[in-house]
């Protein structure tokens, strides 16, 4: 999950503070004196970043009322627009650094760790003369504006009158200069050593060209838009308009980037890693840290990665000798236990509709399951979803988008049915439990419903803190008796994937392993088809350290509760301990100064 903020000072911000405080689910405990100064301070602050992030406000559902002209914006991608975002980052850590933290009461003197925390991060990337550490490069398979807005656009951009077919026209239209954009600034990037792997070029002029290939009549762009105005009966020559769009403005813009990506592959540098890039060292150490929120060195992450991927194989080897698959390594064991004909799902439109439902299955079981280990439930639809054809050969195999804050759209659980073979029926409930409940969908509902966090901490994150969360949930899930027979050994080999993530993270990107060496140990590890695997492989090599934030994540959510458990003894409550979820996201090391004050509170009680 990614989450991009935004910076311009907003003239309304008192009226759209009032608007979202005069709703339950925006509600924010009433604050005074240097509470109130702080409180107000995250909202304009808040607000800044939205009038830079229209997509993301429309995202939230927060692009109405004096926000509504959003709705029809992308924002605004190029080096001005990046420029001003560093300014409106800069300026709210100078705003921030005037609140006397003494005078505050504890709960906002955790808000203001944290959202400084955050906001220094986003100065990590222009500090090693990248964007971003973790996404260092402008154009890969998995990124561009030419892949993300379509995908927006059909996804998360509402439908529901006239008035929004009109700003997705104006959006559509936008993409013309957001794909010109990133080729002047891909240009410019590269000219200094900031270019993809060439594979990855070639992986992103697959999915251009193949976004490019129907008449314009015939593109998603066209049809999404045809499709949804005619369901919900909003009159209108859309077809005909979008059309003239894409085929006059869209499709030459991607011609563009095209021929611009043909002309700078040869210049690509060899090796896949950040270490073929100037000052890579530096991006991976910058990225490593943004990614787990603490100070590991790659060879430390490589360690533990090491000490991981033993202790889970050998827990592995007792449960599948138990399900009396003995013979080969345990890696093999699972490879054969993929292929079996029971385990698969027909690579049909009937066998992904039988797939998807039994995702919805899940989802309901654990919903069942849910109050033996939580106290505080979430309210907000899910929807499964397959990842578009479009983008599904860069996609991940899974994510999860939250749902808007407003209530409008549902959260949504994304599954790359590219190749379905990928997804054994044993793998997939830990799956479910990971993107859906008690993973995000739980974690991040339960944040966006507290009234102990700001707006603004409602809507940010933490990849260590989440993606640990959703590993630690796989656990949970087990501790709940949400796996039945083999499915046990899915979560366990989910564990041990996300395990040797640590290592093959960490090799590729300092120590120079090229994406073959790194997808052969992980299919001789994990026992995961080649191709999911080396689609995951090709990601760390262009997002880089955010695998890592799983595992690392993880071992702090456990070491946490044990601490707690071992404090409170038969005092500790399960469904306590996980209220602090309540609290938000935050960095780790906040996360476990916070459940050891829980902690200490309740030892009291």
């Amino acid at each position: 999950m990614t989450v991009r903020f935004s910076r311009r000072s907003f003239v309304a911000s008192a009226s759209i503070a009032t608007a979202l405080a005069a709703s339950p689910r925006f509600a924010f405990a009433a604050a005074t004196g240097e509470d109130a100064r702080l409180d107000a301070l995250f909202t304009r602050i808040f607000n800044d970043q939205m009038m830079l992030s229209p997509t993301y406000a429309t995202s939230l559902g927060l692009d109405k009322g004096a926000m509504a002209g959003l709705r029809s914006k992308l924002g605004d991608n190029s080096a001005a627009g990046r420029a001003a975002s560093i300014a409106q980052t800069r300026g709210a850590l100078a705003d921030l650094a005037k609140i006397d933290g003494k005078a505050l009461s504890a709960p906002m003197k955790v808000n203001l760790d944290v959202v400084r925390y955050q906001l220094e991060r986003r100065l990590d990337g222009p500090r090693v003369g990248v964007d971003s550490p973790q996404s260092p490069y402008r154009i890969t398979q998995r990124s561009c504006a030419a892949f993300s807005v379509p995908d927006f656009l059909d996804s998360t951009h509402p439908m529901e009158n006239a008035e929004d077919a009109e700003a997705y026209l104006a959006r559509l239209a936008g993409l013309r200069t957001q794909i010109d954009n990133d080729i002047t600034e891909q240009r410019e990037q590269a000219s200094r050593g900031l270019l993809a792997p060439a594979w990855s070029l070639d992986l992103a002029l697959m999915q251009l060209r193949k976004l490019r290939a129907p008449a314009p009549g015939e593109s998603s762009m066209v049809q999404s838009i045809v499709r949804r105005t005619a369901k919900k009966g909003i009159a209108g020559n859309w077809q005909a308009r979008t059309e003239a769009i894409v085929r006059d403005a869209i499709y030459p813009a991607i011609d563009r980037q095209i021929a611009l990506l043909e002309q700078l592959k040869p210049t690509s540098a060899a090796g896949d890693g950040a270490w073929r890039i100037p000052r890579g060292d530096e991006i991976y150490a910058a990225a490593l840290m943004q990614a787990t929120t603490t100070n590991y060195t790659p060879d430390e992450v490589h360690k533990i990665g090491l000490e991981q991927v033993a202790e889970l194989t050998a827990q592995l080897d007792t449960v599948l000798k138990a399900a009396g698959y003995t013979k080969g390594t345990v890696g093999e064991r699972l490879a054969a236990l993929n292929t079996l004909p029971e385990q698969l799902y027909a690579a049909t439109p009937e066998g992904k509709a039988e797939l998807i439902a039994s995702l919805n299955a899940g989802v309901q079981k654990m919903n069942a399951l849910l109050p033996k280990a939580f106290a505080t439930l979430p309210e907000q639809p899910l929807d499964i979803r397959a990842v578009p054809v479009e983008i599904q050969d860069g996609a991940a195999n899974g994510y999860y988008y939250s749902a808007s804050l407003d209530g409008s759209r549902p959260a949504i659980y994304w599954i790359n049915l590219k190749e379905v073979s990928d997804w054994p029926k044993y793998t997939l409930p830990s799956l479910t439990y990971h993107e859906g409940t008690p993973g995000h969908h739980l974690q991040i509902s339960l944040a966006q419903k507290s009234e102990s966090i700001p707006l603004i901490r409602k809507t940010g994150g933490f990849s260590a803190y989440s993606e640990g969360w959703a590993l630690y949930s796989e656990q949970v899930a087990d501790e709940l008796g949400a796996y039945d027979g083999i499915e046990k050994a899915g979560y366990l080999q989910s564990f041990l994937f996300r395990a040797t993530r640590l290592v093959v993270d960490t090799g590729l990107h300092t120590k120079r392993w090229s994406r073959e060496k790194a997808t052969d140990y992980m299919v001789a590890t994990t026992g995961f088809t080649r191709p999911r695997t080396l689609r995951e492989v090709e990601r760390y090599c262009t997002s880089i350290g955010q695998a890592c934030s799983y595992k690392i994540g993880h071992i702090a959510w456990l070491r946490a509760r044990e601490k707690a458990q071992k404090t409170l003894g038969d005092k500790f409550d399960i469904k306590q301990f996980h209220e602090v979820l309540l609290d938000g996201a935050m960095p780790l090391s906040i996360l476990e100064k916070r459940i050891d004050e829980r902690t200490a509170a309740a030892l009291k009680a």
